[in-house]
């Protein structure tokens, strides 16, 4: 018996932070996600083994359950980075487990394969696929995985469970409203990564050890923006929304604007995407504008239709 699970990757275009708090957020799948396939075998272990978009094994290890939770067999030669890698995947499982407690519980072991079909550096989701992915193999809710083991906002599972761009408002129960959003300027929507992860725990942890003042004023201009974001029709206003969107939000975190900070003789507009300081960048131009940024050492750059769904 084998079984095969999907999700869409990820990227904010509006709400980054103050999603976290309630504000709206404009959510864009991307056309490129996760695979994680499962099948049994006859040994009394979970054998797990991943694959990079590239189809290198990026990461394998040998789970089993003891004492009623998942576990692994110590390993001083395991490196610190794979130690961590090996922790984190224990309590995505523990955490399942808690929630379905039917979860890897036969006598079976399973033989579970991840494929990304993005660079794990590229800040896409690597995290969220896999904990949607693991979701629905152990028929649970994404949402209450997410929350129970990693925390944020939940946008990153909406995306993985949709396949069209959506208005996401965290609550007690997430609204997730699907909507069309494919600009006639889209053609001048460019995504440049910043050669640098960002990590989302840290850019979180960031922000809820901030003093928030004058939220109510900050929200509610970023749900404006974001509803003017999705029905702008000229370049010239959705540039002018996103910069005020920078300005705001780097006012509320204490952070300079990427453009300010790396591109500030760029003539076009730029956005953070996310979590402020790596991952992709959106940029507002033409295709020879990317020179630019070429120059620069900044050479993944990805048009918006080849990025998003």
């Amino acid at each position: 018996m084998k079984e095969s699970f999907y999700s869409h990757g990820k990227l904010l275009l509006t709400g980054e932070y103050l999603v976290l708090d309630g504000a709206k957020g404009l959510a864009l799948p991307t056309k490129l996600g996760q695979w994680l396939t499962v099948e049994n075998h006859e040994d009394n272990s979970i054998l797990w083994t991943s694959f990079d978009e590239n189809n290198e094994v990026w990461f394998k290890e040998e789970f089993y359950i003891k004492d009623d939770s998942v576990q692994v067999k110590p390993d001083d030669k395991r490196s610190e980075e794979y130690q961590k890698l090996s922790d984190t995947l224990i309590d995505i499982l523990n955490c399942a487990r808690e929630l379905n407690p039917k979860f890897l519980s036969g006598n079976k072991g399973v033989w579970v394969k991840t494929k990304l079909e993005f660079n794990r550096n590229w800040g896409l989701g690597s995290s969220s696929t896999l904990i949607n992915n693991i979701a629905q193999w152990a028929v649970i809710d994404g949402f209450k995985l997410l929350d129970s083991c990693f925390g944020g906002s939940g946008y990153d599972i909406a995306c993985a469970q949709h396949s069209t761009p959506l208005v996401y408002k965290r609550g007690g129960k997430p609204a997730v409203k699907e909507v069309v959003f494919n600009p006639p300027f889209s053609d001048k929507l460019f995504f440049v990564h910043l050669n640098e992860k960002q990590d989302s725990k840290d850019s979180i942890k960031h922000y809820q050890s901030l003093p928030l003042k004058d939220y109510d004023v900050a929200e509610s201009a970023i749900n404006e923006i974001t509803e003017k974001v999705i029905t702008c029709t000229k370049l010239e206003e959705f540039n002018s929304l996103i910069d005020t969107h920078e300005t705001i939000i780097s006012d509320i975190i204490k952070t300079p604007t990427v453009k300010s900070k790396l591109f500030s003789d760029y003539t076009g507009s730029i956005k953070s995407l996310g979590g402020w300081g790596g991952d992709f960048i959106l940029v507002t131009g033409n295709d020879s504008d990317m020179t630019y940024f070429k120059e620069k050492g900044y050479n993944t750059i990805v048009s918006f239709k080849d990025m998003i769904l």
